[in-house]
């Protein structure tokens, strides 16, 4: 008997099911992971804004003369 089979037998309806992080917790593994994935491609997607917008204060503002930089 494969392992597959043999897991599938041994687990029966909970076979193919997500499992959750703890016992207690009601956020299963791919949960998790999405959630990893989102906000990490949150955190870039912040850097970047961040980034324009000091290059915008910094650069391009005082170069059309919108403003100037003091200090």
């Amino acid at each position: 008997m494969g392992e597959a089979k043999r897991r599938k037998s041994t687990l029966g309806k909970q076979y193919g099911k997500d499992t959750p992080i703890l016992p207690w917790v009601p956020i299963t593994k791919s949960q998790a992971e999405l959630f990893v994935s989102l906000t990490t491609r949150g955190a870039w997607i912040g850097i970047g804004l961040m980034v324009t917008v000091w290059v915008t204060i910094r650069f391009i503002g005082p170069a059309f003369s919108w403003w100037q930089v003091v200090g």
